[in-house]
């Protein structure tokens, strides 16, 4: 009698808390469309950024730009770094928990720290100045720590009879890898770098020491480019264009909500094949 009231509390307390996370979810959703959608107008998608339009369209491009060159950097050292945890290396060897505690130290920084240390390094040390490469190096540390995590999570997710059965047929260990169990984990890798890529859109801080507030279409590695995020901080902080900030956030969900849908396609993709 016991043992059931408390997993029917838990269940009504899990169904509570699931409730209210959606009811805020929606909350924001709802005021951000409410207050950006009457203010949406064809000037804020002009080409060229004046203080007189305030057009977000170089922040879109940069944006994007910043997301593809930066889940360049990480995606592929993420992933092979996860393989190398998970399929080479003896579980519970004393390298392994290194590793694991500096990718959860890592993923347990502020986001202004990493810029911070980006500003310093890259910018300053480095010379690449307020610039789309710093931003998006920057951020590649930033989101390292999450794309190996997951990476590990999907692989041990995989039975170890696919990789049993592989050897049986005379797989060699990389071809066992890379052609049974990281198809196999591919759909929670993915799901990984979905996570990643909403933390690249929504990063502001690290990216206004790094890459810079100038509203431009980047015309190379080294120009400094202001993303969504940071041209939604701008126009807050001036105070003169709070109904575009909005109108930029409805912009900002709908980038985001494309790019995820996308990933998700591609992931079901090569799940599949």
């Amino acid at each position: 009698m016991r043992t059931k009231i408390i997993d029917t509390a838990l269940y009504v307390l899990t169904w509570l808390f699931a409730g209210v996370t959606l009811l805020a979810l929606l909350s924001i959703i709802f005021y951000i469309l409410l207050n950006g959608i009457p203010h949406l107008q064809p000037s804020l998608f002009e080409v060229r950024f004046t203080t007189d339009n305030v057009s977000m369209f170089p922040s879109i491009v940069s944006t994007i730009i910043m997301v593809i060159l930066t889940l360049t950097f990480a995606v592929p050292l993420g992933i092979f770094t996860g393989i190398y945890l998970v399929e080479y290396v003896k579980r519970g060897n004393r390298l392994v928990v290194f590793i694991r505690s500096t990718t959860e130290l890592l993923a347990g920084i502020p986001s202004i720290v990493y810029g911070l240390f980006g500003m310093l390094f890259f910018v300053v040390f480095m010379g690449m100045g307020f610039s789309l490469l710093a931003g998006s190096l920057t951020l590649s540390i930033m989101i390292l720590p999450m794309v190996i995590r997951t990476t590990e999570e999907a692989l041990k997710s995989v039975p170890d009879g696919y990789r049993e059965g592989a050897f049986a047929l005379g797989a060699g260990k990389l071809r066992a890898v890379f052609k049974i169990v990281l198809p196999s984990a591919i759909p929670g890798i993915f799901a990984g770098v979905i996570l990643a890529i909403g933390r690249i859109i929504g990063e502001s801080a690290a990216l206004i020491f790094t890459a810079g507030t100038v509203a431009q279409i980047p015309d190379g590695l080294g120009s400094s480019v202001r993303t969504l995020t940071v041209h939604m901080w701008v126009l807050t902080s001036e105070a003169l264009h709070l109904n575009e900030a909005y109108a930029t956030g409805v912009v900002l969900l709908a980038v985001v909500l494309l790019i995820n849908t996308i990933s998700a396609f591609l992931a079901k993709k090569l799940a599949k094949g």
